[in-house]
């Protein structure tokens, strides 16, 4: 899932007519979702419901697919996934909870999953979840984490980078989705108020994707999503899933 910086190659150098990654704002209605999570149940003794997060990571990972007509391009999709929770357990005690959830910084590992472009295209909404569900098992454990630092420490200290990360530009679409769901943005006070809304930047420069859906400031279950992506992949989402990401507005906030 990571690997040490110096083992990357140098990037290729980039074209001014080449696609570049932009930023942009959507949001997506609580119906919208529900329907995404309906549509992952799979068939037959199958008939598991995946998560929100889940099921619109798979619906974003077959329209990512889609912006490549390559049908051999392997595109990949990872989820962060927080590690707090999952370093401690029931047998701790109750002084060490309370430090990991108190541990200001990221304690995050990155799963991912590639596949190649035709696969995506050709399955079902709900085999891509679940192919997503179960990159995901990988990562949710304490032994998990615990192997990660260890990985960590014994390279120091050399600086490592996600694998997702480091997208050759030969290879197929990548992108990773951070869930914001639990970002205190209504607690959120500087002296003036409360923030009527409030997103994500991370113009981190790479090739991958970036998206993090947040929750709605209308407190409904809606969905507001920031996404990094390249400005022909937004395009292309806008066209065929215009239903379901609409451009954030002024009147949608007010």
């Amino acid at each position: 899932m990571y690997v040490p910086l110096s083992d990357l190659q140098p990037p290729a150098p980039v074209s001014p007519d080449s696609d570049h990654l932009i930023s942009r704002i959507y949001y997506i209605t609580a119906d919208q979702l529900n329907l995404l999570q309906s549509s992952t149940v799979g068939e037959g003794s199958e008939k598991t419901r995946r998560t929100k997060l889940e099921s619109f990571s798979a619906f974003l990972w077959k329209m990512i697919a889609e912006s490549t007509d390559d049908d051999k391009k392997v595109c990949k999709m990872g989820i962060v996934v927080d590690g707090r929770t999952r370093l401690s357990d029931a047998e701790d005690d109750e002084d060490k909870v309370k430090m990991i959830s108190a541990y200001f910084g990221n304690v995050l590992s990155i799963p991912f999953s590639g596949k190649r472009r035709d696969e995506l295209m050709d399955k079902p909404l709900s085999w891509v979840a679940d192919a997503l569900h179960n990159c995901l098992q990988s990562a949710v454990t304490k032994e998990h984490f615990l192997g990660l630092i260890d990985w960590v420490e014994a390279r120091r200290p050399a600086t490592a980078v996600a694998k997702i990360y480091s997208n050759e530009s030969d290879d197929g679409p990548a992108c990773v989705v951070s869930s914001g769901q639990r970002f205190p943005v209504s607690k959120v006070d500087f002296g003036w108020g409360k923030p009527a809304f409030g997103s994500y930047h991370f113009p981190w420069g790479g090739s991958s994707a970036y998206v993090m859906p947040m929750p709605s400031p209308k407190g409904n279950g809606d969905w507001v999503v920031y996404m990094h992506l390249l400005k022909g992949q937004l395009e292309m989402i806008e066209a065929r899933a215009g239903d379901v990401f609409r451009p954030l507005t002024f009147d949608y906030i007010c």
